[in-house]
């Protein structure tokens, strides 16, 4: 294994294109993955965050490790992701048999790429903030810390659904129902590695089915079976609300489908489409983080977050992950 310490130039790195305007680059050493990350980034805030889920379903967190498992095409993987030193993140495969793939390999960079947002340069962020009343303390307690997302649209529009009007709690209650039920799993080591459900899995069933395993209320069910019809049948893909360039663009056709409200739309463009200006302005943990920010005795009023807000120009999809890690 080379030196992690090595520099970067000097460890022939391939490059890959996540999408048109963030190109990224890892090493493929033959055995590990090695991903670049930029000097903005913590390994240790985005695994402390991770690590307050504790009814997670789809990732297993163990001595400073994370593990999990990772679709790519038809071929599903287990890795393991934990710091190199600084600048580096490590990958490696769990028990994999197709390890030699080129195709999996990249897959699975490109995959935690996007899943730790390591395509955004947090510096002007980090500037508009320190001066910022409600993030300045946010971006010193949790220096690093990245928006972590849900690749996936149709897992980002299950937990927005799952999550309206219950606690977090059981929300992720109810996801891991979802997912033992109707996901797969792939054991390494004794081990069960889940993956979410796919559109095309759900799509097959009826709301009756998902009801019957326990999941809510039956309006939930058939929002969940009716987004998952229109993403298997290609009627909603991550490209086209991307191709509409525009938060409210994006915001207006999500609000279209049933069981889709502004929240969950918002939720969505923020977690899985990485719209800078997404903001979910009603949500209830984002009101219960300025309350404490501020050592308000009632929560803002909406007038009072826009203008609390004002300064936040592109970033008010991360200035609102930042104030709700406040609370989880």
């Amino acid at each position: 294994m080379q030196n992690a310490n090595e520099s970067f130039e000097n460890r022939h790195p391939f490059q890959a294109d996540i999408s048109p305007n963030k190109p990224f680059f890892y090493e493929n050493d033959g055995s590990d993955i090695w991903l670049r990350v930029p000097s903005e980034f913590s390994f240790e805030e985005n695994y402390n965050h991770l690590s307050t889920a504790t009814n997670e379903s789809l990732y297993t967190l163990r001595e400073g490790r994370i593990y999990k498992a990772i679709a790519v095409g038809e071929e599903d993987t287990v890795v393991e992701i934990a710091a190199e030193g600084e600048h580096y993140l490590r990958i490696r495969f769990i028990e994999e048999p197709l390890v030699d793939s080129s195709a999996l390999r990249e897959g699975v960079a490109r995959y935690v790429h996007d899943w730790f947002d390591l395509g955004t340069d947090l510096k002007p962020f980090y500037e508009m903030a320190a001066g910022d009343p409600l993030l300045k303390e946010a971006v010193v307690s949790f220096y690093g810390l990245r928006n972590m997302g849900i690749p996936d649209l149709y897992e980002a529009i299950c937990w927005g659904i799952l999550g309206q009007q219950i606690n977090l709690g059981f929300a992720y209650t109810l996801k891991r129902r979802f997912v033992e039920k109707f996901g797969r799993f792939i054991e390494r080591g004794g081990e069960r590695y889940w993956l979410f459900p796919t559109a095309e899995d759900i799509a097959v069933l009826t709301p009756e089915d998902l009801s019957a395993a326990g999941m809510t209320t039956v309006k939930k069910c058939e929002y969940l079976v009716d987004t998952a019809r229109l993403i298997a049948s290609g009627g909603l893909t991550k490209e086209q609300l991307l191709q509409t360039g525009d938060v409210k663009q994006a915001e207006k056709r999500l609000v279209q489908i049933r069981g889709i409200g502004p929240w969950t739309a918002h939720y969505v463009l923020m977690r899985c489409l990485r719209m800078p200006d997404a903001f979910p302005i009603d949500d209830v943990g984002l009101h219960h983080s300025i309350r404490h920010v501020l050592g308000l005795d009632a929560k803002p009023s909406k007038e009072r977050i826009l203008e609390l807000s004002a300064g936040w120009t592109l970033w008010e999809s991360y200035a609102t992950f930042y104030l709700w890690r406040f609370l989880y």
